[in-house]
């Protein structure tokens, strides 16, 4: 089958929820970042513990093999497979219910046909995952000095499964319905979790302590959620029950398979770093460990804007609207790519200190400050790719989703069910390269080999998966994406080199982190304003025209013209009218 590169102009089937202002999408990112950041931050507090209390040796790298089951089941329950499934699911229902005012609710029919299901399956992977604990140490780490604890600590880490696919479950739930407070919370309230227990126990059971804190943590984000659910669930209008069946939706549990496939294909880069890690000198895996923890702040960053939008690109694509699918993945695309740049610039920079200031104090060592900063500086290389694979994939799975219309005339969008598959073909040719560089260069290099090996994997993928949404009927004009691409990597550069000759010449940790990062920050606006890239300029044109329609408001003179009409400038505050707006 043929599949047209033309955007099919198909008109909307719901009365246009998917267009939010950029009031509405600043205020959800606003409290999307802020308690992010907090979580983030949260996490980085129980990895400065882990360091102070541990250090790097055989007990931290045994319980972070452990950790390899939390995150993977975080990624696959929570951010990204439950995320594509059920976001687009929740959606199409909410645009059922406002279609179709009578009848059963299509959103309580959603959660009635799979809460259960998913409840059943998620008990059975958590207790099969703790009976063959000791075959998923072996096969993560062969040659681990202390399996027995690494054994230990993977049981008590399964028990994350059940609450991190329930979390998952809810906060995509929701995310459709608008809600983002919530769901943005869930690791505030995991990392505090973590922390409680590490700070009480440490002591009394060493690394093990950790590996319950997780566990409690995990119940934490699952509970924070359930009680926002049942009130998203009551707040729509009052209806029969739904009786079993598909009246408005069907359900295709098939489509779970390629998502759940890429998740997993993706956490195994961590799979093949931990198991060639394990061949090197002790204290190699948690040198690993804390540079991703503190390179993939920029990324998280970066991926909380198409955590916000998002939804509205599933509900576009419920509604048909391909075209307003295609300009918000654009615009995410160049605004994940300008923040993650920024932060990749301040990492190459500023490694050095930031390890030294955050890591460096008890067990954790000069030398062991110096072998992570290093891994830093590589595994940044890869951030961008990490960052855009975020944004691509979520449309791309969205485009056949698991729930659709039972009356749906129109034939199932973007071509042959193969395509399903195909950013787990991209995802695995990555691993390929991630595996081939890093057996190629561990002997010689360590830790750095494995970390570039990560870099070139992940940008191999995220190569392959521009080419896969055209594929996929999102023809995005990859012109001037790759040109706001190009413009933001050639002022982060320009940044990066500027910010490390500054950090050489300022020899204490703060000051030289303070220093680097701002002037690391002004070459990158200025280098950027310079290059025309427009991702660093917009946001002040934007914040220069809401002023002014505010200040149009508040003035003398109403905004509100003849019959009730809207100024020009409020106009202009609309999603998508203010060029590269939010």
């Amino acid at each position: 089958m043929t599949i047209s590169q033309e955007l099919p102009t198909v008109a909307p089937v719901a009365p246009d929820p998917v267009r939010r202002g950029p009031s509405f999408l600043a205020k959800a990112f606003g409290i999307t970042a802020v308690l992010s950041a907090a979580g983030s931050g949260l996490g980085l507090l129980r990895d400065l513990l882990l360091a102070r209390f541990f250090g790097a040796d055989e007990g931290t790298d045994a319980f972070l093999v452990s950790w390899t089951v939390p995150e993977t089941a975080a990624p696959l329950l929570i951010e990204d497979a439950m995320t594509f499934l059920m976001v687009p699911a929740f959606s199409l229902a909410l645009v059922l219910r406002e279609e179709r005012p009578e009848g059963a609710d299509p959103v309580r029919q959603l959660t009635a046909d799979t809460l259960p299901w998913l409840l059943g399956g998620l008990c059975a992977l958590s207790g099969a995952t703790v009976l063959w604990a000791p075959e998923v140490v072996r096969l993560l780490a062969p040659g681990l000095a202390d399996p027995g604890l690494a054994v230990t600590c993977t049981r008590i880490t399964a028990l994350t499964v059940l609450p991190f696919g329930l979390a998952g479950y809810l906060g995509a739930a929701l995310r459709a319905h608008h809600r983002f407070t919530a769901p943005a919370a869930i690791y505030v309230a995991y990392n505090l979790g973590i922390l409680a227990v590490l700070t009480l126990l440490h002591l009394a059971l060493g690394v093990r302590a950790a590996a319950l804190g997780v566990a409690f943590g995990s119940l934490l984000m699952a509970g924070l959620l359930i009680a926002p659910f049942l009130r998203a669930l009551r707040a729509g209008p009052a209806r029969g029950r739904a009786a079993r069946g598909g009246r408005g939706l069907l359900l295709s549990p098939l489509a779970l398979l390629p998502v759940a496939a890429f998740t997993i294909t993706r956490q195994s880069q961590v799979f093949i770093e931990r198991s060639l890690g394990s061949d090197l000198p002790v204290g190699t895996i948690s040198h690993l460990n804390y540079a991703a923890k503190v390179s993939q702040l920029a990324m998280t960053t970066a991926l909380l804007i198409c955590t916000v939008t998002f939804p509205l690109v599933a509900r576009a694509l419920a509604a048909g609207d391909l075209a307003a699918a295609r300009d918000r993945v654009e615009k995410d695309l160049g605004q994940a790519a300008a923040v993650v740049l920024a932060g990749t610039a301040f990492l190459i920079a500023c490694a050095h200190p930031v390890v030294a200031l955050l890591f460096q104090r008890g067990a954790f060592g000069p030398a062991d400050t110096t072998a992570t900063a290093q891994v830093i500086q590589v595994y940044s290389c890869g951030l961008l790719a990490q960052a855009l694979i975020g944004v691509m994939v979520r449309p791309f799975f969205s485009m056949r989703p698991a729930v659709r219309r039972a009356d749906d005339p129109r034939p199932i969008q973007a071509g042959h069910p193969l395509l399903d598959w195909y950013p787990v073909a991209a995802m695995v040719i990555g691993l390929a390269v991630t595996t081939s560089v890093g057996v190629l260069s561990t002997h010689r290099f360590g830790a750095l080999g494995l970390a570039a090996g990560n870099a070139a994997g992940i940008t191999t993928t995220a190569v392959l998966l521009l080419r896969g949404l055209a594929l996929r009927g999102i023809a995005l004009r990859m012109p001037t994406v790759l040109a706001g691409q190009a413009r933001l990597l050639a002022a982060a550069g320009g940044a990066a080199a500027a910010g490390t000759l500054t950090t050489r010449l300022v020899h204490a940790e703060a000051p030289s982190i303070a220093a680097g990062g701002a002037v690391v920050l002004a070459v990158y606006l200025a280098l950027g304003g310079l290059l025309g890239a427009h991702e660093l300029t917009a946001p002040l044109t934007r914040a220069l025209a809401m002023a002014r329609g505010r200040r149009a408001r508040t003035g003398p003179q109403a905004h509100a013209g003849p019959g009730g009409r809207r100024s020009a400038g409020e106009e202009l505050l609309e999603e998508g009218t203010v060029p590269d707006g939010c």
